[in-house]
């Protein structure tokens, strides 16, 4: 008996490569990806992200060390949401323009 390759109803299936062209503002790595992306994106991980605001005027960096390049200047107040956690830096998105990046985690304070 032949193998089928039709799947079965209401199955995801990858049809083409993923779609990057908006990367900047686009809340996926390799490892992981904003929650709301699940089912657009395949990665291991989905992470539901965490408001946290802006302590004093910072910079949003495009990797989690402090020579990386600057993305934009972050101001006092400014919401970051944060998506991981790791050594030291947040990797997130700002809620103001939706750009992705890193941020120092003691520039951060969780938003009640």
């Amino acid at each position: 008996m032949p193998l089928s390759t039709e799947l079965p109803s209401g199955q995801l299936q990858l049809t083409r490569a993923a779609d990057r062209s908006d990367k900047p503002h686009l809340p996926v790595r390799g490892d992981l990806a904003h929650i709301g992306l699940a089912g657009k994106y395949f990665v291991p991980h989905y992470a539901v992200p965490m408001a946290h605001g802006v302590k004093a005027d910072t910079v949003l960096r495009a990797a989690g060390k402090p020579d990386a390049a600057d993305l934009r200047p972050l101001a006092a107040g400014e919401v970051f949401d944060v998506l991981d956690m790791a050594g030291g830096w947040a990797w997130g998105q700002a809620k103001a323009d939706l750009l992705v990046g890193y941020v120092e985690m003691s520039q951060l304070e969780v938003v009640k």
